[in-house]
């Protein structure tokens, strides 16, 4: 009995120790979300040097733009952005798709056949801004794709319309959180954290790779500003009023906590009460051992009594 309880106490100590550090690993999920986007500040930096008319620089930016571009993309896609087997043309795509998939790393790939992936950037925000005007002079954007959203102003976002629209157009693949999930056939709808608001905007209105393109016709200008306020001020910096966010991923992770952190403390106490009651119980039965041998002991002098009676009967019968 003994080596059975220090078995399963042996059992019950291994999964406390699973069920915290999993409890960490969950609580710290979300902890460490790094800024990807490579682009550290607001988007608008360099706005005046790519929506410069002066001749000179126009000039400098254009050569460094052709210069990383040919270094850089031309693999894939061709100098003259003409795209080929590996990659799409570029020409008339608009500044707003080239500087979104600049600004968060899926492009350029780190090797050719290599699918994009979220990632830190590849370039500062100067030598972006020089790529998206070269490709942008390569030929003029088609209609319905947009330019780069300088001095984009969210401070008078409704972020409670904005939170209604991200629920029902971006969270069932996000998630309600931002934290991403995976899609059918491999693909993955990335984080929403460690972006800015030029980025939300861009993608909102471009539609990068599988995600649907919101144009003025489906999202307006007002709905999407409400959008990006929402992600930018709400996903990137969470507000948790019922306690612990366990990283922001959902109420899985509650459940989680919740089935094995509660159901295995109570286990943990209902075999405690069992060891402390079990002592008490081997002590009360050695009494009754106790008494009962003193119990043969008095059958026993019974016996005894019997027999020793008995013997004088028999003499005095015979007397």
């Amino acid at each position: 009995m003994n080596a059975s309880h220090a078995i399963w106490r042996r059992a019950l100590l291994a999964l406390a120790l699973l069920v915290s550090a999993t409890f960490v690993g969950v609580f710290l999920l979300g902890g460490g979300r790094a800024d990807v986007s490579g682009s550290g500040g607001s988007a608008e930096v360099g706005a005046a040097s790519l929506t410069s008319q002066d001749s000179a620089s126009a000039a400098s930016q254009l050569a460094l733009g052709r210069t990383l571009f040919v270094e850089n993309c031309s693999t894939c896609h061709g100098i003259g952005a003409y795209g080929g087997d590996r990659a799409p043309p570029l020409l008339g795509v608009g500044g707003a798709t080239v500087d979104l998939w600049l600004s968060s790393g899926w492009m350029p790939l780190r090797e050719p056949t290599a699918e994009p992936v979220r990632k830190p950037a590849a370039f500062n925000r100067p030598e972006i801004l020089a790529i998206v005007r070269y490709v942008t002079s390569l030929a003029p954007a088609l209609p319905g794709n947009p330019g780069i959203p300088f001095n984009l102003d969210i401070s008078h976002a409704n972020v409670a319309v904005g939170f209604s629209l991200f629920a029902l157009n971006c969270a069932p693949c996000h998630t309600i959180t931002g934290a991403g999930d995976a899609l059918a056939n491999g693909i993955q709808a990335p984080p929403l954290h460690g972006v800015t608001k030029t980025m939300v905007y861009e993608a909102i209105r471009t539609g990068p790779g599988n995600m649907p393109r919101f144009g003025p016709g489906t999202l307006s200008r007002s709905q999407v500003i409400d959008v990006v306020g929402y992600v930018v001020n709400n996903i990137e910096h969470p507000y948790s009023p019922g306690g612990i966010s366990l990283g922001g991923v959902g109420p899985v992770a509650e459940g989680f906590v919740g089935l094995f952190v509660g159901v295995g403390a109570c286990l943990l106490a209902a075999f405690w009460v069992g060891d402390r009651t079990e002592p008490e119980e081997d002590e009360g039965h050695g009494d009754d051992g106790h008494g009962d041998d003193g119990h043969g002991d008095d059958g026993h002098g019974d016996d005894g009594d019997d027999g020793h009676g008995g013997h004088d009967h028999r003499e005095l019968a015979h007397a």
